[in-house]
């Protein structure tokens, strides 16, 4: 009985550490990645399509993307889309490939991506610490309509709270590789 809340809360907890790890992507560190095109949509036979899925996308340096569509006349749509973007970077087009050169973030941008990033793992503890919050509410209701034992109580609310540390702990480490990412130059 107290095994299906404590399930429901580490399911939320992974759900929210994902969640981390997918914000972590779109924290541009200065190194080039095909993830920094993901939301870049370009119209394509009048359906807006995210500039991955009409071009292969190649990472020769750590701080370049090469864009080559599979249709040479998204060329220009394309680079339009990506002048267009927050990206914040001018394409150069050589008429078979757009080139996308990262340059490598200030030491204040890169304090201020580590804000950001910091910022994340914080609402994603918060987000934790509710998982727990909610799963300790259906026990104390359980427990008050005679379903559980106080022992079971207390029991199932150390397992959440074991839990919850575990997921916190995961939520700093993964916050200390992306500030060493993006702290380095």
């Amino acid at each position: 009985m107290t095994s299906e809340i404590i399930d429901n809360a580490k399911k939320s907890m992974e759900k929210t550490l994902s969640s981390l790890a997918s914000e972590y992507t779109t924290v541009r560190t200065g190194r080039a990645s095909a993830k920094n095109l993901e939301h870049i949509t370009v119209d394509y036979y009048g359906a807006a399509t995210p500039i991955t899925q009409v071009a292969s996308v190649k990472t020769p340096e750590a701080h370049l993307l090469v864009i080559e569509p599979w249709d040479k006349s998204l060329m220009g749509p394309i680079e339009k889309a990506i002048m267009a973007s927050d990206l914040g970077i001018t394409p150069s087009n050589d008429g078979s490939s757009i080139r996308l050169p990262f340059p490598a973030p200030t030491e204040e941008r890169r304090k201020e991506l580590v804000k950001q990033c910091a910022k994340y793992a914080e609402e994603a503890k918060v987000a934790v610490r509710n998982a727990r919050r909610d799963a300790n509410n259906k026990l104390e209701k359980k427990k008050k309509a005679s379903e559980i034992t106080e022992d079971d109580e207390n029991r199932a609310k150390a397992k959440v709270q074991k839990l919850t540390d575990e997921y916190v702990a995961k939520i700093d480490d993964t916050y200390k590789a992306k500030q060493a990412e993006v702290m380095e130059i």
